[in-house]
């Protein structure tokens, strides 16, 4: 009988003063968390790369031919630098500029 009791005042108060969903009610999960954000293309903003024709020029420069490997990395960093892009991809693997020491034991 107190079963009843209690469901019947529960029915009554819920159709009186109507409460939030529960966690795990549909309503709950389909509930808008603020405005969803518009879908933005890639391609609407500008490309902030150097364009190919920047590059070619920086690795076929006629000055940079007749330098060792060395200065004509630290030629391409620094002139990419000056383009604002990270050089980080080198040419030449920097471990054949360290030269191997043996540890005193």
């Amino acid at each position: 009988m107190r079963d009843l009791i209690a469901r019947a005042l529960s029915w009554v108060l819920s159709t009186l003063a109507p409460r939030r969903p529960g966690r795990h009610s549909v309503e709950h999960l389909t509930e808008p968390y603020g405005p969803t954000p518009a879908h933005v293309s890639p391609w609407s903003r500008p490309w902030t790369a150097p364009s190919a024709e920047q590059v070619r020029a920086i690795f076929k420069d006629e000055h940079t031919r007749e330098l060792t490997q060395l200065q004509r990395e630290r030629i391409y960093a620094a002139q990419f630098a000056a383009l604002g892009v990270d050089y980080d991809y080198p040419t030449m693997p920097l471990g054949s500029l360290v030269q191997p020491q043996r540890a005193a034991a």
